[in-house]
């Protein structure tokens, strides 16, 4: 078959196949021409999930009748005055998109410059172009879509059902409204919940509201301010805390000079500032602003302009990871607002009403006598504060009718707190419930502590400061033990022998599958030191031998396995001084308010709450 050149509208419609995948793909481009038309409102509408209809309106510049006329041609465009694709200061700059979507839709373009005494139209459909006309129009820009790839049926049976294409225009105006702030946008159609964000100030505060109108209004509280530059680039936004995260990666923002991008880099560059305060299958809540040089990004690497490639990679990636690692140890000791607002929530009694009489479950038996309880409390008087039972509780325990053993532990108060403990952030000890748990008391409410997961984190922080200053202290085992592992786990371990014994393991081959442990480190002394030596395997094998990633992040993994075998184990009993000197430690620790794996450490419920709940307030 002999080579020819395509039909004009055939090219146009393969085109369109790049530019306009779905509805959602349309709505950005349009959506993107009326950003870059500076307009401070833009309302969006659609149908069906955009296959029917979508309407785009504006009050931007709008456009004479020349300029409309060439709008809808090929490669025209206003947007690149001097033809430099490295100079690029505008969203769209191809010219591809009206006519790629007049292409395979009906295209009506109603349209009105502030000067012009009259508006202009224009009607492209399936292709076709027709005569500008005039027609009365406000100033702005209305765009009209309707049946959606009507000229190309076969790409209909690839798109999802309307509300799935409504949600992803929904997800996509979202992703506008957090990139321009200070723009109106409104969203309405069927398939989806309505919504209008209101235009905010510039600036920090207007860029903080439009986020939490966007991501929610919890992360007004859970969110670190992030506002750094290095080097002629520029990071400007909000992250939200370790612990407060969500299942999957959509709550990610990434704006670069006003472009929203889903960028591999910059993904990359996330998980690895969160890969130590945040476990792998969870992701971050934040929206950062990237602004630099137009000379030093590419924006003409993907067909739909969500990737970008920047001159220096490397600068950009380390530079993203320092901030937000810089602004998670400056809000080390912060706990996400949700984990007490969660505790409460689970306190409140569901579907109560006010009654007259309290809502207590009806008894069968007998009512004791209130006397018999009236004047009990723990002995204050107990000399011994160690962790057998006190004698005098045992005693008075044998002398009440049918009273069970205390749940908590309630010897917290047999030593007076060291003054000015409960004005400490974490308070002073109280209880200690279930050898789990411990309460402390603040001068403005309680906080609950897992007293597993912040000694978790202290070891492992202590174990990172130790290899970073003097190396990792070791003990030398008395006799040293032998751990059966899988023969390809032992090698693997014995593979990074080297870089084990920089953390105070160090290990020996012992035969098929088998290894020697000699030392370990100090800090993890004591602990199952099998168990150890498994999770330092499972750590090795998870980072892959040879892994492209530092060998920082690959020694962090390990560490972080391993001090959770020299923590404070759930059901420990503690004495107050030792409760109150891990409580110390923690205020005094980077990162303290989640552990290794991500979760809190502490809830902190404020009296003010507890008081609601009891109707006081």
């Amino acid at each position: 078959m002999p080579v020819r050149r395509l039909d004009p509208i055939l090219v146009d419609r393969i085109a369109a196949g790049e530019v306009v995948e779905r509805p959602a793909a349309a709505v950005k481009e349009l959506v993107e021409n009326a950003v870059d038309a500076n307009a401070t409102s833009i309302e969006i509408n659609v149908e069906a999930g955009g296959r029917r209809l979508i309407r785009i309106i504006d009050d931007g510049r709008g456009m004479t009748p020349e300029d409309l006329e060439l709008a809808v041609e090929r490669h025209a465009t206003s947007k690149l005055p001097d033809g430099d694709l490295f100079a690029i200061n505008t969203l769209g700059f191809r010219g591809e998109a009206l006519p790629s979507i007049g292409a395979v839709a009906r295209l009506s373009i109603l349209t009105r410059t502030g000067e012009a005494e009259t508006g202009s139209s224009i009607v492209v459909e399936a292709g076709v172009k027709g005569p500008v006309r005039p027609a009365p129009a406000p100033r702005g820009t209305r765009v009209e879509v309707t049946d959606l790839f009507a000229a190309t049926p076969a790409r209909l049976k690839f798109l999802k059902s309307d509300r799935s294409e409504a949600q992803a225009v929904a997800e996509i105006v979202k992703r506008l409204a957090i990139a321009h702030p200070t723009i109106r946008f409104t969203l309405s159609g069927e398939h989806i919940t309505a919504f209008t964000y209101p235009p905010e100030e510039p600036g920090e505060h207007g860029f903080l509201r439009r986020l939490s109108r966007v991501l929610g209004a919890e992360f007004h509280e859970n969110a670190m301010a992030i506002g750094v530059e290095r080097e002629g680039v520029r990071l400007n936004g909000f992250a939200s805390l370790p612990t407060y995260h969500r299942g999957t990666g959509t709550s990610i923002h990434f704006v670069v000079n006003g472009r929203p991008v889903r960028d591999k880099l910059l993904i990359g560059a996330v998980r690895g500032a969160y890969a130590d305060v945040m476990a792998s299958d969870r992701h971050p809540v934040l929206a950062i602003m990237i602004d630099l040089d137009p000379h030093s990004v590419d924006v003409n690497v993907h067909p739909a302009k969500t990737e970008v490639r920047f001159r220096d990679p490397n600068f950009v990636r380390g530079f993203v990871v320092a901030a937000l690692k810089e602004a998670i140890t400056r809000h080390a000791f912060r706990a996400s607002s949700t984990g007490g607002m969660r505790t409460l929530e689970s306190l409140r009694p569901q579907g109560a009403l006010p009654s007259s009489r309290p809502a207590y479950p009806h008894r069968t038996h007998a009512i004791r006598p209130a006397g018999a309880f009236a004047n009990w409390q723990a002995p204050l008087d107990a000399p011994d504060h160690s962790y057998a039972p006190a004698s005098g509780l045992a005693e008075r325990q044998a002398s009440l009718p049918d009273l069970s053993a205390p749940s908590a532990d309630s010897r917290a108060t047999l030593q007076e707190a060291e003054p000015h403990t409960e004005e400490s952030p974490l308070g002073a000890a109280r209880a200690q419930l279930h050898g789990t748990y411990i309460v402390a008391q603040t001068q403005d409410g309680i906080v609950i502590v897992d007293q597993h997961a912040a000694h978790e984190r202290l070891v492992y922080e202590r174990l990172k400061r130790e290899r970073a200053a003097s190396g990792i202290g070791r003990q030398l085992l008395l006799i040293p033990e032998v751990v059966d592992l899988d023969p390809v786990d032992a090698d693997r371990v014995l593979a990074e022998a080297s870089a084990l014994e920089s953390l105070g393991l160090v290990v020996e081959p012992f035969g098929h599958g088998a290894i020697l442990i000699r030392e370990v480190p100090s800090a993890l002394a004591g602990g199952r030191i099998k168990a150890l030596v498994q999770d330092v395997a499972d750590a090795l094998a998870e980072w892959g031998q040879g892994a492209s990633n530092p060998l920082e992040e690959r020694l962090d993994a390990v560490l972080s396995r391993m001090s959770c075998h020299g923590s404070i184990r759930a059901g420990r009993r503690m004495r107050p001084e030792e409760m109150n000197a891990l409580l110390r430690e923690m205020e005094a620790t980077p990162l303290s308010g989640q552990c290794n794996h991500g979760r809190p450490t502490y809830v902190e419920l404020k009296l003010s709450d507890i008081e609601r709940l009891f109707g006081r307030r």
